[in-house]
């Protein structure tokens, strides 16, 4: 037998209806972001972060209901408060909760919670996990409502923090009519929200300036269903996304102004964790203008607080704007410690691709490295980045590997150039043509097999672009479309 819920009213409610009307009351609080009213609503049943809730003498179904809305909130609460093992505490009492729903037979609710489990893998940076307990949860979802809606944006996220933004805008747009349907302005939000970021990152990535554009237009739709919705916790995350989107197209004052808006939004609602990313975000712009000094200030100040939260992802990314800050200032020696910290930070969490990224600016930015250093950078900056959507991230490897080459070259005598040049390449050329296939084979699938089209978002000639598929890399010729060959005019007899 299952409860039903009521409304959280009068004062007639058995001890099994107010619990349920309290879950639910805390969970609408949560989708609002509004967790100090969350805690308030729910106070009678369960007393916060580190404790377990009271469930005696409830109805199995419902104790399982109170301990699935603990858990969700243990999550969600520790990563606003920087609380540094509430993910873990999260997932235990989530976990707990999917026996009670798993005995009862109720597979859709066993799915729901694996749902806010992967979410608690996400904020601790173990991004594999997250995705492959969404993707599970997804296909044992029914299609439609706000449950389901809610996985996928979690699943866009993911991916989010993995730099797969074609991956995020592939689900988005495969899903927009689900969204649509939705009567939730919060969701919908979210929705063009989400959409604003993967066009915002592909632009940067692909240089294309229609995508700038309609991220434009994306962000503008979701802050206004915010402000219907009067959710000022995620218009604070739109100002601040903005922003970002603003400086990369130089609107410097208009992006600060954003950032200046988010921060006080987050301040009023003494969210830390948000907090500290929108100093991330002013850090990226201030690195943007050549305002070194306070780039790294900022930088360095969001780096120790999401740090200090558990928010291990989000800190390699404020690390690594540190390190790149320190480096042109001319600080090498503590740019590289910065920066190999942040390598080491996103190794700890499984954060592979933002090891890589760590790894790749060091090349960038740090002059003075070893040749053994430098070959190790590369070697994993390789390993990690090499199959990345980012077309950016491609050429800023292709362009390390050249760093690398020169680097080995100058320390060779004439007679060890001549005895490599006559070996059977090694690793290093063979990784450095790895490089330039994906490369290549990513463009002649963005252009649908155009050898012109490909050829000019690689900056390369037609027959550039040709030579080098014929010459290095016959195994892409089928990627590319026939070649229509002209007829010859026909001679008058």
């Amino acid at each position: 037998m299952k409860i039903a819920s009521p409304k959280l009213q009068g004062s007639n409610l058995t001890a099994n209806e107010e619990a349920l009307a309290r879950c639910e009351a805390a969970l609408e609080r949560r989708d609002v972001g509004d967790y100090e009213g969350a805690q308030v609503v729910i106070m009678p049943l369960w007393r916060g972060v580190g404790t377990r809730p009271e469930t005696e003498g409830l109805h199995p179904s419902v104790a399982a209901e109170v301990l699935y809305c603990a858990g969700v909130l243990t999550g969600w609460i520790g990563s606003q408060i920087q609380i540094k093992e509430a993910q873990e505490s999260a997932k235990d009492l989530i976990t707990e909760s999917i026996i009670y729903f798993d005995s009862a037979g109720d597979q859709q609710k066993v799915a729901e919670a694996r749902t806010e489990i992967a979410y608690c893998y996400w904020r601790s940076g173990e991004l594999n996990e997250a995705r492959i307990t969404l993707l599970e949860a997804l296909k044992k979802l029914p299609t439609g409502g706000i449950t389901w809606a809610r996985a996928l944006l979690k699943l866009t996220t993911v991916e989010f923090s993995s730099s797969r933004y074609h991956e995020a805008l592939r689900i988005l747009t495969d899903n927009e009519s689900l969204f649509q349907k939705l009567e939730n302005e919060t969701f919908r939000g979210i929705y063009h929200g989400q959409m604003a970021i993967a066009l915002r990152n592909i632009a940067k990535s692909e240089k294309r300036i229609e995508y700038t554009q309609r991220a434009i237009i994306e962000f503008q739709k979701a802050d206004q269903h915010y402000k219907i919705a009067r959710n000022p916790v995620f218009r604070a995350d739109v100002k601040n996304n903005t922003g970002l989107l603003l400086a990369n197209v130089s609107r410097f004052k208009d992006a600060h102004r954003c950032l200046d808006y988010a921060k006080r939004l987050t301040v009023s609602f003494r969210d830390k964790a948000r907090t500290a990313q929108i100093d991330e975000s002013r850090a990226q712009v201030f690195l943007a203008q050549g305002k070194l000094d306070q780039a790294e200030v900022v930088a360095g100040r969001a780096a120790l607080s999401l740090e200090k939260s558990g928010h291990q992802c989000l800190a390699v990314d404020a690390l690594i704007t540190q390190g790149i800050a320190l480096a042109r200032l001319g600080k090498q020696e503590r740019a590289q410690f910065i920066l190999q910290r942040a390598y080491e930070t996103a190794i700890q969490v499984d954060a592979f691709p933002k090891a890589g990224l760590a790894a790749l600016t060091l090349i960038e930015e740090i002059y003075q490295l070893s040749a053994t250093m430098l070959h190790a950078a590369y070697d994993r900056a390789h390993e990690w980045l090499s199959k990345s959507e980012e077309q950016e991230i491609l050429l800023r490897l292709s362009e390390a590997a050249a760093k690398l080459a020169s680097s080995v070259r100058g320390e060779l005598s004439s007679e060890q150039a001549t005895e490599l040049i006559l070996s059977t390449p090694g690793d290093l050329q063979q990784s450095r043509l790895d490089t330039e296939r994906e490369m290549i084979r990513q463009a002649l699938a963005r252009a649908n097999g155009s050898v012109t089209h490909a050829a000019r978002s690689l900056k390369l000639s037609y027959q550039g672009l040709t030579y080098i598929l014929q010459s290095r890399h016959r195994d892409l010729l089928k990627e590319r479309t026939p070649i229509r060959r002209r007829r010859s005019p026909k001679r008058d007899n």
